[in-house]
């Protein structure tokens, strides 16, 4: 038989259905109206999947670790919180947060026109960005990002924050904040193409923890013996919550490309390369300090690792993925166990879960070293040739091009700190001419019964309100039978 083959030919792109038909493919992979050819169904299926990942990563996975992580009086509300927020932030999403974030609105800078993204005709259209899905992939996946953004913000914020304040907080803090943000670095603003933020580190990441920190200011303090007593109320709980966070960041990282292709591979693989990484060196630090293995230290480094390498999770090879773990689990490490405790301004935010350090510090060391490390072909793969600067560890002779990518990377750090620092004062100023940010004092002292009317746990002690004596009732006719006292 010889060995050479003829060459096979492939049908056109513009042949019809029927012309498809006529190839000897797979009956599941010939197009059709439900299934377009400009629809990959493997790509399609990867992306529902990555993003069902991501709403994992806040349902169930974030209400478990802040309804753990806090005094057993406030496991209730901090819960919620979270699950409201996930609620709230879809509807915010489809009715206008998605178009300000990622749609053109003539020559904005800032934003998008704020129109629903609900028309059959949009959702089951093909993306705009380079992919094989549609639009309904796309707005699906951005929203869990969206909601898991307000709801890592509400970290900072847990033990005495208005409900009623939080339920108004949600829906401007995405409109006026988040959309802003994810508009100037991923959608038409005007540092598109400018920064390297693979999945989030500034988007998500810096902007929950700069916004977290700016609304716990505002908000003010716990009760000041919730703040110097606030033991978690259940550390294995917290321990499954954050499995959710650590496994569901596959779909985090790994949906970004929205493919699945090599850089998803390599993104997935970084992502736990890092977090493993700079858990055992977050763990080392406090065996080497303070004499004891942390589970809430361990748990803190992992979540640090997962937001220092979302900036360049699929940009950067392994072995930077490894030192990127290393500062990841070290760099936010000191400013949360060491800094926060001898500093007067840091002291002066009452920062429930240390969402500053853990993300917005976290996030600005990633960009920057996603700046650093991030490789040439790698960025050709995901985003095509020549729209991002290398990497300045990448530049090989040519500097120029390397230094001008980590000032883009560090004038986008500063943008969205600053913004949501302002953007975020503005709405907890509007919201305090409404209802109080701060529960009043006597919540405060009691808890989740206080605020919801129900308890996590059917033990008493811990703010709960003071049982009421139980009378012994007799009935009338029973009174009437007893024998009258001389």
């Amino acid at each position: 038989m010889s060995k050479i083959s003829k060459k096979r030919k492939f049908p056109s792109p513009f042949m019809s259905f029927e012309g498809y038909q006529s190839w000897s493919l797979p009956s599941g992979l010939v197009p059709d109206e439900a299934s377009p050819e400009w629809l990959s169904k493997g790509d399609n299926a990867w992306e529902l999947t990555a993003t069902s990942f991501v709403g994992l990563q806040s349902v169930p996975g974030l209400v478990i670790l802040y309804g753990s992580m806090v005094k057993k009086k406030w496991a209730v509300n901090s819960a919620f919180m979270a699950l409201y927020a996930f609620a709230a932030a879809l509807l915010c999403w489809v009715l206008w947060a998605h178009q300000m974030s990622f749609g053109y609105y003539k020559n904005s800078p800032l934003v998008g026109k704020p129109v629903n993204s609900l028309s059959n005709v949009f959702l089951l259209g093909p993306t705009h960005v380079h992919s094989m899905l549609p639009n309904a992939d796309y707005v699906f996946y951005q929203f869990a990002f969206a909601a898991i953004t307000v709801i890592l913000l509400a970290g900072s914020l847990l033990g005495r924050m208005n409900f009623y304040a939080w339920m108004i907080f949600v829906p401007l803090w995405l409109t006026f904040s988040y959309s802003v943000g994810a508009f100037t670095i991923w959608g038409y603003g005007f540092l598109q193409h400018k920064i390297i933020d693979y999945a989030g580190g500034y988007v998500i990441h810096l902007s929950s923890g700069v916004a977290g920190f700016t609304a716990a200011y505002w908000v003010g303090p716990r009760h000041s013996h919730d703040r110097q007593h606030f033991p978690p109320n259940n550390i294995i709980q917290i321990l499954g919550g954050a499995g959710f966070l650590w496994l569901g960041w596959t779909g985090f990282n790994g949906g970004s490309p929205l493919s699945a292709g090599l850089v998803t591979s390599l993104a997935v693989i970084n992502t736990h390369i890092c977090t493993a990484t700079s858990l055992l060196v977050w763990l080392a630090l406090d065996m080497a300090v303070y004499k004891k293995s942390s589970v809430i230290g361990a748990v803190q480094g992992m979540i640090t690792g997962l937001v220092c390498i979302t900036p360049g999770a699929g940009l950067v090879d392994p072995w930077a993925a490894a030192l990127m773990g290393v500062m990841s689990g070290s760099i936010p490490w000191y400013t949360m166990m060491n800094l926060h405790r001898k500093s007067a301004f840091f002291q002066s935010v009452d920062d429930t879960l240390g969402v500053f350090h853990t993300h917005a510090v976290a996030g600005v060391l990633g960009g920057l070293l996603s700046g650093l490390f991030a490789k040439p072909k790698l960025l050709n793969l995901m985003y095509g040739n020549d729209v991002y600067g290398p990497g300045l560890l990448h530049s090989r002779g040519h500097i120029h091009p390397g230094l001008k990518q980590m000032a883009y990377q560090f004038v986008g750090a500063v943008f969205i700190a600053a913004w949501n620092a302002v953007v975020t004062s503005i709405i907890c100023l509007v919201i305090s001419r409404i209802v109080n940010l701060r529960m009043d004092e006597e919540a405060l002292e009691v808890g989740d019964d206080a605020v919801h009317g129900e308890e996590a746990y059917a033990l008493w002690g811990d703010g709960e309100r003071m049982p009421k004596p139980r009378r012994l009732r007799i009935p009338l006719i029973c009174r009437r039978l007893m024998p009258t006292p001389v």
